[in-house]
């Protein structure tokens, strides 16, 4: 797994992305934070610039070569700042091995289960799509949709040297399984059973301790991953919990918003003395 490795000292801050980015996306954000310590951004395992083995490239893959990451590099009492699946990761380990986290930042991440009575009529067409054999292979593996045409829609003024970065680990139809597969993870109505259930117990574990520090960041409007219902939810349920807005974003907020994002970090982390 290839990652970026900056600052020193301190605890060890592990930023996740999510899907179809890489660490790519915290370039803006690592200089706010590497004056409390070393912090690491790897590229999810068949992501960016990490290897690509023969996998189903389901949760439970990324999160065993998550762990194995954490364990090469000897990183304990950790603070993950996770986006879109790096989110979910960082909790799913958090869950499994509370031990090792001292805290968690999110974006635009999956806080618990979702139901395909919460998304958009337009998104629930095109999620629909994504997870129909035959459809979505010729979606995301053919058409390379999520770097070609879903990027250039949630964020509109990324540049094509940002956008050749993201797209250079996907040149042909293989390379973009991993991509095709997180919008399949996605536990909807109970689908997949497995993410599902870490969903649940992740959501169990951030109810119940109140121990670990939790930064929750909003996007506005809050049209994405956490939706007014859910933002409540995670208020009434979620031990420990902070707040912030960070502005105007869309889904894929650490481009658009990367100064917001580092400054809520770099505070939190000092209140915490994380």
């Amino acid at each position: 797994m290839h990652y970026t490795d900056a600052g020193e000292g301190g605890r060890p801050v592990v930023l996740l992305h999510g899907n179809p980015t890489s660490s790519h996306i915290w370039r803006h954000v690592i200089p706010h934070l590497t004056g409390h310590g070393r912090v690491l951004a790897p590229d999810l395992i068949g992501m960016g610039r990490s290897a690509k083995p023969a996998l189903a490239y389901r949760f439970d893959d990324h999160a065993r070569h998550l762990e194995a990451w954490c364990d090469a590099l000897g990183l304990d009492d950790v603070t993950f700042v996770g986006h879109d699946w790096g989110g979910a990761l960082a909790l799913d380990l958090a869950a499994r091995h509370p031990g090792r986290v001292a805290g968690v930042a999110l974006v635009e991440t999956f806080l618990r289960p979702m139901s395909w009575d919460i998304y958009a009529p337009a998104a629930v067409e095109l999620f629909q799509r994504l997870r129909t054999p035959g459809t979505g292979e010729t979606m995301a593996l053919d058409d390379n949709w999520f770097i070609e045409t879903s990027l250039r829609l949630t964020v509109p003024d990324l540049s094509d040297e940002d956008l050749g970065v993201y797209r250079m680990p996907y040149p042909d139809r293989e390379s973009r399984r991993p991509l095709l597969q997180w919008p399949r993870e996605i536990p909807i109505d109970g689908e997949p059973a497995d993410v599902h259930a870490r969903m649940v117990a992740y959501g169990e574990w951030m109810a119940t301790t109140p121990d670990v520090p939790k930064l929750l960041m909003l996007i506005e409007p809050s049209t994405g991953l956490v939706q007014p219902a859910t933002e409540r939810w995670a208020r009434e349920t979620i031990a420990a919990l902070e707040v912030e807005s960070i502005g105007k974003a869309g889904h894929q907020a650490p481009e658009q918003q990367p100064d917001a994002i580092g400054r809520a970090v770099a505070a939190w982390l000092e209140r915490h003395g994380l």
